[in-house]
Order: C-alpha cells, then structure tokens, then sequence
C-alpha cells in the first residue's frame, strides 16, 4: 500500500537522482541509445591478433631482391592488360587537363 502512495513525479525525480548518483544514463522514455554497444569491450584488437599476418609477394620480393623471386600472378595481370589494350579493350586515356576530358566535350 505504501508503494501506492508515491507520486510519479517523485519516483522521476528519485530515478534523476538515483542516474546523476551512480553515474548512469538518465532515460525516462527507454529510448534506445546504443550504450550496451558503446559499454562493450571492442572486438577488433583481439580479432587482428587472431588472425596471422597475409604474406605479401611482393613485398617480399622487393625486401629481398638477391632472391630472384617472380611474381606469377602479377606478371599474368600486366599481360592481360596489355593484351586488352591492343584489342582496344584497355582503360581510356586520362586526361591531361580539364578542357581535354571526354565529360567536358559532352554537351548537355
């Protein structure tokens, strides 16, 4: 019965209190505010460390160049290109100043 008796506006003003107090989030309405998120410990340092590190080809070639190493899939890479390029298929030219871009030839 005595809990009946309390008047809402009280209770608010206990709840303020109560949040400024203990250092918590005021949130009469429950509105979601991401703060369990926030809370959280974040995953991303352990995750880095999970994982081992990507051995790059070729930077491994470049940091040792007496081994004579060769990377396959880049030097298959540029051999596409350049084989589209004398199909016609290659990349277009770039620009060298604006007035000489495809864009600014195009009349609207």
């Amino acid at each position: 019965m005595a809990a009946a008796a309390i008047r809402p506006m009280r209770l608010a003003a206990l709840t303020r209190t109560r949040c400024s107090i203990f250092q918590a989030a005021y949130n009469p309405t429950s509105a979601r505010t991401g703060a369990k998120y926030l809370r959280a410990r974040l995953r991303g340092p352990s995750m880095v460390k999970y994982y081992p590190p990507e051995a790059n080809i070729a930077q491994i070639i470049r940091q040792w160049p007496e081994l004579e190493m060769r990377n396959y899939a880049e030097e298959e890479r540029l051999q596409e290109v350049e084989d589209k390029k004398k199909r016609g298929k290659g990349a277009p030219k770039k620009a060298k100043e604006k007035g000489d871009s495809r864009r600014a030839s195009r009349k609207r």
